[in-house]
């Protein structure tokens, strides 16, 4: 009776950490390769939301530093998700600076939204009444970077910025059929009008963190290169950093 006992209630557990693991993976932040496709390039919102392989919602609009344009969330919503589906994740970035640097952002004029289950970026210029997505399929965004509302200012002088830098999974590089974290994360810069999309990190790397130098104005990148080509960043593989230059982002140069 006793050892009757026991087996049921290693069975039970059992049956418990396999419902959590469960939960999890259903719970995950991944888009499926049929989601990916299921947005066709026609530049209108209203086309992702009414996908026929995704369901999605616009969130709100977001207010930028350039008069004339705002961006508009768009998230994944899922069949077992509740009715808020504004989530955010806890931002791994942090930033060298002294006690009195008082600027208001994690980069001074760069305001940021953290994703989870935000699959795209719309861009709405007032000046024309014209919209256009960041990216022309779902994609799975880490961090959008955007000129911040409030001013802000740089060892007391008035800094402005007029672009938007995004770090996000866009590809199933490593070929499980899902894009999650799992995949090599990428960082691309795109031009106030969204009318040019910049590659700032090798294709064969994978962004694991930023930090950001006040001094110089530089965002320094950290990132794995795949160097078994299996599509994901392995523990054994190096850390590369490379850095950025605000005032004039370009591709980043590899310090080492």
């Amino acid at each position: 009776m006793y050892i009757r006992k026991v087996v049921l209630a290693l069975l039970f557990l059992l049956s418990i950490i396999s419902c959590d693991k469960s939960n999890k993976i259903k719970n995950a932040d991944y888009l499926t390769l049929d989601e990916q496709k299921a947005l066709d390039n026609t530049d209108t919102i209203n086309t992702i939301a009414t996908s026929r392989n995704l369901t999605t919602t616009s969130n709100k609009v977001i207010l930028t530093g350039l008069d004339s344009i705002r961006l508009i969330s768009i998230y994944k919503i899922k069949p077992e998700a509740d009715k808020n589906i504004n989530y955010y994740e806890d931002s791994s970035y942090y930033n060298y600076r002294d006690d009195d640097e008082n600027y208001k952002y994690f980069m001074p004029g760069m305001d940021v939204i953290n994703g989870y289950n935000l699959i795209n970026i719309a861009h709405y210029n007032l000046a024309n009444e014209k919209s256009s997505f960041l990216f022309k399929k779902p994609v799975l965004i880490k961090t959008v970077y955007y000129p911040g509302v409030r001013k802000d200012s740089l060892k007391n002088k008035p800094i402005h910025r007029d672009y938007f830098m995004v770090s996000v999974y866009d590809e199933d590089t490593n070929n499980d059929t899902l894009i999650n974290k799992k995949d090599l994360r990428k960082l691309y810069h795109f031009d106030k009008l969204n009318t040019k999309k910049t590659q700032l990190i090798p294709s064969d790397y994978g962004v694991i963190k930023s930090t950001y130098d006040y001094k110089n104005d530089i965002m320094y990148i950290y990132a794995k290169q795949d160097t078994n080509k299996n599509g994901t960043g392995d523990k054994n593989e190096a850390m590369h950093i490379f850095w950025i230059n605000l005032n004039d982002p370009k591709e980043a140069k590899k310090i080492l």
